[in-house]
């Protein structure tokens, strides 16, 4: 089963693809979305068509997304929404469930400690996934957001 995780973010979003079988998780693809030098509207088209094309490349058959935290900045945590919104968007079109994660729940599931810090993430991800680099930050955290979405997917019988 071929699964997608999605670290939305309006400047970048991660992906990460990796097959599972629900004990083992494989390594297929990660990356980012990057959106830094455009205005607000022509970032969320990007992540929207970024998003479209990791899935017509991989063929997912179950989605990931990190649900956005409660940012102290309510304009930030707008701006996050939206982004999450074109990445749901994209999902959509696509007829893919859709599964979200808060950040806690990841960390719970791939360090054992749910305040986990982004380092102990990607080392986690790295050698959950038998890598020999350790991945880009956002790239790690929709790894870990896929590898979590397995781990629950093995827990209610999915496979």
């Amino acid at each position: 089963m071929i699964l997608l995780g999605i670290d939305p973010g309006s400047r970048i979003t991660g992906y990460g693809i990796i097959k599972t079988n629900g004990f083992v998780h494989s390594y297929i693809a990660s990356g980012c979305i990057i959106s830094k030098t455009m205005d607000f509207n022509s970032r969320l088209i990007n992540i929207f068509k970024g998003i479209s094309s990791v899935i017509k490349s991989y063929n997912p058959v179950s989605v990931a997304v990190e649900q956005v935290f409660i940012a102290h900045n309510p304009n930030s945590a707008l701006k996050l929404g939206q982004a999450r919104g074109a990445a749901i968007a994209a999902i959509a079109n696509y007829d893919l469930n859709i599964q979200d994660y808060s950040a806690r729940q990841v960390k719970q599931a791939i360090t054992g400690y749910g305040n986990a810090e982004k380092k102990q993430v990607q080392y986690m991800v790295k050698m959950l996934l038998k890598l020999s680099t350790t991945p880009q930050e956002d790239a790690a955290d929709a790894l870990a957001i896929a590898i979590c979405h397995g781990n629950s997917l093995l827990k209610q019988h999915k496979y």
